[in-house]
């Protein structure tokens, strides 16, 4: 038998040239964005703790996402998934295929999001500004199954963030969001946290935030909060992470089954709240803070000031952060609309009365 060795070769040299010129795009991209703030939430002083609100609406496509839709890019780059031919495809409630619609163009890509007909107006109008085509399904559950299938007819690549969230970000550092935190806190009289409180949508930021700590042995706990019809919640309480949920009204978080990308394991607490207390909290932190943030965040807010009001009620003193996950003028026909609560049933009422209660107080009431 002859010896020789057998080769193959494929040749992609050009596709390689492609995926670096891409590659370079995208981390140009990033060289141009400073990081974002971390503004100071007027609590009173003589409470002796401190909540900060990381502002990730000042990204280049306005929202948390925009970190994620980077990461997953460069990932598929890097992968060879992602080519010059690419049609790129995702399932997303909305900010997600906004700033992959970007990073899309940025590359001279086409982009489909699959989206639930629900999603904001608002958003559907950023996917299309961004060069995005919209494709609808009725109901939220659809979004995987469709993406998949428009993957297969046009022979493009499905990003699936709910799947790849939580390994396309380097969660030891590399500028991800936590070691952004703690390096903007060094300062604080505070600079270890004693909470991080986020929403879970993909859990991928709950997923590098938690690895992180746990990997710079800092004392700092994960707090998830999760908008009703959510299946997180009731998957962390019951150990069961195959049960589904009709799914969320608090667009970008909470999701009608587990997704691959949350790691129960990096959290210490989950808090489930209600969409009133959502809402409420929306606006109230606009209302204190003079910045306009949306309803995901109105969930983080609404948990903060929970674990706030029970630091007070132990006599602890420290700080807590949370995220500003996008702003409110993407929602000015839903939630920033007394009509459409109206038409929902949510009443906000008894929520706001509860948050002015703790800003004097220190103690969030039941509502």
């Amino acid at each position: 038998m002859d010896l020789a060795d057998i080769v193959a070769d494929r040749p992609d040299q050009a596709c390689r040239a492609w995926t670096a010129e891409a590659i370079r795009k995208v981390e140009a991209d990033a060289n141009r964005s400073a990081d974002t703030h971390l503004h100071v939430f007027p609590l009173p002083l003589a409470w002796g703790i401190d909540l900060y609100l990381k502002d990730e609406s000042v990204h280049p496509t306005g929202s948390l996402k925009h970190r994620l839709a980077r990461s997953l890019f460069l990932y598929g780059l890097a992968n060879g998934w992602i080519r010059e031919e690419s049609t790129i495809i995702e399932a997303s409630s909305g900010s997600t295929a906004v700033s992959e619609a970007y990073f899309a163009r940025l590359l001279g890509l086409p982009f489909i999001a699959v989206i639930p007909k629900s999603t904001s107006p608002e958003k559907i109008a950023l996917i299309e500004f961004q060069g995005g085509r919209c494709h609808f399904v009725d109901e939220p559950a659809a979004i995987y199954a469709e993406s998949r299938r428009l993957a297969d007819e046009t022979g493009g690549h499905f990003m699936d963030q709910f799947t790849y969230a939580e390994r396309a970000t380097d969660w030891r550092g590399n500028n991800n969001i936590a070691e952004s935190i703690f390096s903007q806190l060094s300062l604080e009289r505070y600079p270890v946290p004693a909470w991080i409180v986020v929403s879970a949508g993909t859990g991928g930021t709950s997923a590098t935030i938690g690895r992180y700590t746990r990997y710079r042995r800092f004392d700092t706990r994960m707090a998830v909060v999760d908008p009703e019809g959510s299946a997180f919640f009731d998957a962390w309480v019951s150990g069961d992470y195959g049960r589904t949920a009709p799914g969320s009204r608090i667009e970008g978080i909470g999701r009608p089954r587990v997704e691959p990308s949350f790691l129960p394991t990096v959290i210490d607490r989950m808090i489930r709240v209600p969409d009133g207390a959502s809402i409420a909290a929306m606006r109230w932190t606009t209302e204190v803070s003079g910045r306009s943030v949306g309803g995901s965040t109105g969930t983080n807010m609404w948990g903060a000031a929970r674990l706030i009001s029970e630091m007070r009620a132990r006599g602890e003193r420290g700080s807590v952060v949370t995220l500003i996950c996008d702003g409110g003028e993407r929602y000015v026909e839903t939630y920033g609309s007394d009509s459409w609560l109206a038409g929902k049933g949510i009443d906000i009422d008894p929520y706001l009365k509860a948050l002015h209660t703790f800003l004097i107080t220190g103690v969030l009431p039941s509502a």
